[in-house]
């Protein structure tokens, strides 16, 4: 079983890679566990987005990388508005 064209624990590494790049740009201070999640969540969560508008970054790592990356930038940034 695969996710958006990579394997599980693939997409548990580029996962985690997408979660510390977006608390690198965000400037918030997360820890691995949590860079791990908000990678993984991010990406299937803006795939799902993407999907239901008809946009498709493609398949594999790099579109992983892309919209988990991107998917963890607006995760974090909707957890700044809700703590406020």
């Amino acid at each position: 079983m695969d996710v958006n064209g990579v394997g599980w624990l693939a997409a548990i590494i580029i996962g985690g890679f997408a979660g510390w790049l977006a608390e690198q740009f965000m400037k918030s201070n997360m820890g691995v566990f949590m860079n791990i999640i908000l990678g993984i969540i991010g990406a299937v969560v803006l795939n799902a987005i993407l999907a239901a508008i008809g946009v498709s970054l493609g398949a594999g790592w790099i579109a992983y990388l892309i919209t988990g990356f991107i998917g963890a930038c607006i995760l974090i940034a909707i957890g700044r508005m809700v703590r406020r």
